[in-house]
């Protein structure tokens, strides 16, 4: 699953539209989020994590990282 789809999972879940997402992200960050905007770095992946972590924030949910002690050498 890319970052796209989870998105869209995310708005589903909560009721909510890209566009509306990008109005709240532009009142939190003080930057101009438009739904254009949003939904082009959805698509290209060039979201970034911080922007990622925001949108988290917004629709009340948590990122987990889960390192693979394998992978590490561990």
């Amino acid at each position: 699953m890319n970052v796209k789809e989870e998105v869209k999972i995310m708005l589903t879940s909560k009721s909510m539209t890209l566009t509306k997402l990008a109005e709240k992200m532009t009142e939190l960050s003080g930057k101009n989020y438009s739904q254009s905007l949003l939904s082009h770095k959805l698509t290209s992946e060039s979201l970034r994590y911080s922007e990622m972590k925001m949108i988290c924030k917004i629709l009340g949910y948590r990122i987990y990282i889960d390192f693979d002690e394998i992978r590490l050498g561990r």
